[in-house]
């Protein structure tokens, strides 16, 4: 079992002693999201720390999502409740970079493709900057914010 994986689940046993019912709640959905997502496909499998970190950052950005429509409705405290759960699932994740962080690896992607192509990339290779900025990035930054950070430099 992953490393990420075990600490869900012995932090879900904390929760449940100290009747932690928003916490407990949280952790019991994402359990059942890292399940759902080992069962996905043509056999069972293990998902590693990595994969694990990609279905967390799945379910924070739904909440998110959900947290903005419910405010746009009116529903503060669906919102509010919704904010609640994604700041237990942002525990779980990596710390994300800053903006300049980001541009960092925006440049070290781009000259590490302007190398592989023997000339600075344009809008046309944006496809392959992103995907080894993706790589430098490792979860810890949004894909949107690498995308904006990789166009404003092409």
């Amino acid at each position: 079992m992953s490393e990420l994986k075990s600490t869900l689940r012995a932090d879900m046993t904390t929760a449940m002693k100290s009747k932690d019912t928003l916490r407990l709640a949280t952790l019991r959905m994402l359990l059942s999201a890292i399940q759902n997502a080992e069962v996905a496909g043509p056999e069972a499998r293990e998902l590693s720390d990595q994969e694990i970190i990609a279905v967390l950052q799945k379910e924070a950005k739904k909440r998110n999502e959900a947290a903005v429509v419910y405010e746009q409705a009116g529903r503060g405290e669906l919102a509010a409740n919704e904010r609640a759960e994604e700041s237990i699932i942002d525990e779980y994740l990596p710390t994300q970079l800053t903006d300049a962080e980001v541009g960092d690896i925006a440049d070290t992607a781009i000259a590490d493709v302007a190398e592989q192509l023997g000339v600075r990339p344009g809008m046309k290779q944006m496809g392959q900057v992103m995907k080894v900025a993706t790589a430098l990035a490792a979860g810890r930054a949004d894909g949107s914010r690498i995308s904006a950070a990789v166009k404003s430099r092409l």
